[in-house]
């Protein structure tokens, strides 16, 4: 396919239009649709960029940048003298790029641990429903689980709730999450075909109810972090719906402007 074909390149002398996108954007477009479509799975390499522009009929340069976009946006990781890669959620540097928690104590103990408390099939609600654009009484997954400090004895500190449809997920069991050592996602990426390339985040602050005081280990109405994610698949699909309340006596939420 030669995406000048498609309108990318102008002469000179025409005048721009609303709807002109530079070339490289129609590049990295391709190469987007490309992922989603599974031409190149999480982890595999892409063909060179020497290649791709052979291919694409564009120079270098035009497939440098729209790589480079595509990197920054975290679909590809570039690795120095090994070529350019699709991202995954196994990776050390990706896999937990969504989870902003950070110790106040830099010498506190690393990666939290997980216990499932529920997995089950509900029929969606409305503002489930909405949020994975499904239909109110579709089927979804809810997931329940803790997130609790590393050392003995272990300390809770996120309590999350997480509704997935279905469809995608069908085979997804409490056995299944229980014994998956890696990160969530990798298992939805290495099992369900499906993978978290962006999320939004709300933030407010909410009152702890009994059950949530209980299974945080703090006293009824302690102020606690409430953070709504919507994670999307390719295509701006919503994939994953969750909802995690956070204690920061010991831990706060980070994030990075640029």
């Amino acid at each position: 396919m030669d995406p000048r074909a498609e309108g990318g390149e102008r002469s000179a002398s025409a005048p721009p239009t609303p709807t002109f996108s530079p070339l490289y954007r129609q590049i990295k477009a391709l190469l987007l649709s490309r992922l989603q479509a599974g031409e190149w799975k999480p982890g595999e390499a892409i063909p060179s960029e020497v290649e791709l522009a052979a291919r694409l009929k564009v120079s270098q340069g035009t497939v440098r940048k729209a790589v480079d976009e595509l990197a920054q946006e975290n679909h590809l990781v570039r690795r120095q003298g090994k070529g350019t890669f699709v991202a995954t959620h196994a990776e050390e540097r990706t896999q937990y790029r969504f989870l902003r928690l950070t110790p106040d104590d830099p010498g506190a103990a690393g990666r939290l641990r997980r216990r499932l408390l529920e997995c089950r099939r509900v029929r969606a609600g409305a503002e489930v429903a909405h949020a994975l654009g499904l239909r109110v009484g579709d089927a979804v997954l809810q997931i329940r689980r803790l997130l609790l400090t590393a050392e003995e004895p272990a300390q809770p500190v996120v309590l999350d709730e997480i509704w997935l449809p279905g469809t995608l997920f069908k085979s997804l069991s409490a056995e299944k999450l229980a014994s998956w050592r890696g990160p969530m996602y990798g298992l939805f990426e290495a099992e369900f075909d499906v993978r978290m390339v962006r999320a939004e985040e709300r933030l407010r602050a909410v009152a702890a109810s009994v059950d949530e005081a209980r299974l945080l280990a703090v006293a009824e109405g302690t102020p606690l972090l409430l953070v709504e994610r919507l994670s999307y698949t390719y295509g701006r699909r919503p994939v994953e719906l969750r909802r995690g309340l956070y204690r920061t006596e010991r831990f706060h939420y980070r994030n990075e402007l640029a």
